[in-house]
């Protein structure tokens, strides 16, 4: 009968220990998951920033050469030409809505 207790009083501790491990484990991930959200809203926001910026320069740009004359011009058309393929190249970056 003496061995019983001091069994059960062994698995319990084994128990115990390994339970406060789990949790510190648990809270752990926990806390770096938080802050991983964080970071992920943050950079969710920065583009979201970045796609008002590329949609309101697609709508300049469109409204700037709306008679086509900078891209008749050949000092000013070769600039032009080459804005309009980076906003080109910008807009396939741009976020869609959904």
């Amino acid at each position: 009968m003496e061995i019983f207790p001091t069994t059960a009083i062994i698995i319990i501790s084994i128990l115990s220990f390994v339970v406060l491990i789990l949790g510190f484990t648990t809270f752990n991930l926990l806390r770096k998951n938080e802050r991983a959200e964080d970071i992920v809203v943050g950079y969710l926001e920065y583009l979201d920033k970045m796609s008002r910026v590329i949609e309101s320069a697609e709508v300049k740009i469109k409204k700037i050469d709306a008679k086509g004359s900078f891209e008749s011009d050949d000092e000013i058309g070769f600039f032009f030409k080459q804005i309009k393929q980076i906003q080109e190249i910008l807009n396939e970056f741009n976020l869609k809505k959904y």
